[in-house]
């Protein structure tokens, strides 16, 4: 599979177990067969993507629009989000700090993951989930430093 479309997969499975199977089956009125099909990399349903409004009602339900900022990326952009950020009212040394306590975790999760000199799907995820949470707290700390700068 093309490396965009796996990009994409990877991010809607993201999405849908952010959500939940069962949540999410029952939010965009799909089966989970069918949601499945959306992030499945297998060469039969290579050409199958999640419709938009599914992402859309998914999304607003996460805690994080995966699958938009993956299509974002795509293009060397990044979302701005348009309400307050969860620690706003810590500012830029609440972001440092908690920049660097996810940096520690993520890489706490690196080690774990790595000492066999393996890492393991389940593995991957976890640092697939830590990373996303880093992502987070650095989108929160841009919208700080915009608004100081602003």
């Amino acid at each position: 599979m093309a490396g965009i479309g796996s990009y994409l997969k990877k991010h809607t499975e993201a999405l849908v177990k952010d959500v939940g199977i069962e949540p999410a089956c029952e939010l965009t009125g799909k089966s989970k067969a069918t949601l499945g099909r959306y992030y499945s990399d297998s060469d039969e349903h290579s050409d199958r993507f999640m419709p938009v409004d599914a992402v859309a009602q998914l999304e607003a339900a996460a805690s994080y629009p995966h699958v938009t900022s993956a299509l974002a990326e795509l293009h060397g952009s990044t979302l701005n989000k348009d309400s307050a950020p969860k620690n706003s009212e810590g500012g830029i040394n609440a972001d440092v700090i908690a920049l660097s306590q996810r940096f520690a975790m993520l890489m706490a999760e690196y080690q774990q993951s790595i000492e066999d000199g393996i890492i393991t799907v389940n593995e991957a995820k976890r640092l697939l989930r830590e990373t996303v949470e880093l992502q987070k707290v650095l989108i929160d700390m841009k919208l700080h430093l915009e608004d100081e700068s602003g």
